[in-house]
């Protein structure tokens, strides 16, 4: 019963998986781009002495500007491709199960019950 709620309920998510995938791999591959260009332009900038003499670093923009750079990246790289995440996979694990677990302790003892539980578990 368990299993098949869990397709019923995330198996329609799984639709937009080829879209997701790809959207990721796309923006990994611009974002990507993008951030090795402007870590170059600011290695050459701020390490290698490419800055002019009168610019001070700091209140400098570019030191900004590479932490939003590397925070939009971020958020491209820890895209999931399945938008389901652990926690409602196992609340809706806990939901279908709670109604069941008063009718199984009727019907056996909770001491028995565990060791099928973790019986089958390890």
């Amino acid at each position: 019963m368990v299993i098949f709620l869990l397709c019923v309920v995330f198996a329609p998510f799984l639709v937009f998986a080829p879209q997701l995938a790809q959207a990721k791999r796309t923006g990994l591959r611009e974002y990507g781009t993008l951030a090795e260009r402007y870590v170059r332009e600011f290695d050459a900038k701020w390490l290698r002495g490419g800055a002019p003499a009168d610019e001070p670093f700091v209140g400098s923009g570019d030191i900004q500007s590479l932490a939003d750079l590397g925070n939009s990246f971020e958020v491209v790289q820890t895209m999931r491709v399945v938008p389901v995440t652990k926690e409602a996979f196992v609340q809706l694990v806990a939901a279908t199960v709670a109604p069941v677990v008063p009718l199984a302790l009727t019907m056996m003892p909770l001491e028995e019950l565990l060791k099928k539980l973790f019986g089958v578990l390890f």
